[in-house]
């Protein structure tokens, strides 16, 4: 299978676990795996097919899980697959993430994704609440964070 269509429909795959995931809440946060997926693809492939990727599967999250904000996560897993691209990895495709790295790797990335779109949307609906800080700021970049964890854990090796 061509490497581009492949990628597609690992991307609809990585969306549909995140609109399962988004039913499975903890105090009402659910885990960024679009955000992870984005940020494997770039540190992979570099900027350009990490905002390829952030655009794309950011606008099946906006369709899919988050319609009330359309567009949304389109621009962010854009901005943020085109800033961790800057950091490709120089191994590439054989790219392997300790448990460690995973962990705190999410962590950065899902703590300013998930500030970004704290601000956008405190500033949309014009309040100021501790969960929008607690909650979808940290609470999700922890929950986050410790998917990333665990899928290191369950990674193919290949």
């Amino acid at each position: 299978m061509p490497y581009v269509l492949r990628q597609v429909a690992l991307g609809l795959v990585v969306v549909l676990v995140q609109w399962l995931l988004s039913n499975l809440r903890l105090w009402d946060v659910w885990p960024d795996v679009v955000l992870l997926y984005v940020a494997y693809v770039a540190l992979r492939r570099g900027r350009v097919a990490g905002a390829v990727t952030g655009f794309g599967a950011g606008l099946a999250m906006d369709f899919l899980v988050t319609p009330d904000v359309m567009g949304l996560n389109t621009v962010l897993k854009t901005l943020m697959g085109f800033v961790i691209g800057l950091f490709q990895s120089e191994q590439g495709d054989n790219l392997r993430l300790s448990p460690a790295q995973a962990f705190l790797g999410a962590l950065v990335v899902a703590v300013v994704h998930n500030g970004l779109m704290t601000i956008v949307l405190a500033l949309d609906v014009g309040t100021r609440t501790p969960f929008l800080v607690f909650g979808l700021w940290l609470g999700g970049a922890l929950y986050t964070a410790v998917v990333a964890l665990a899928g290191s854990l369950f990674r193919v090796r290949g």
